[in-house]
């Protein structure tokens, strides 16, 4: 279990960091909230769901094709 530090600091502190940041950077935060946004609502997709769900059961019942057969398929193909 990681470990955890709990910490105050004042708003107008992070008010100041954020506001400091370049543009880049605040660029850089947004897309990495928005990702991980993105990921809370696909594991919470019912789609999602049942197509792991699906995969996991092919996989208990041995319906599946290593990387390795895929590219010797592809290559057989190509040839």
């Amino acid at each position: 279990m990681p470990d955890s530090v709990a910490l105050q600091i004042p708003f107008t502190s992070l008010m100041d960091a954020i506001t400091s940041l370049g543009l880049e950077e605040k660029l850089k935060l947004l897309e990495a909230q928005i990702a991980e946004a993105e990921d809370d609502l696909l594991e919470q997709d019912p789609t999602v769901l049942a197509d792991v769900a699906e995969a996991r059961r092919a996989y208990r019942a041995g319906e599946y094709q290593t990387l390795q057969d895929y590219i010797a398929d592809r290559s057989a193909q190509a040839s």
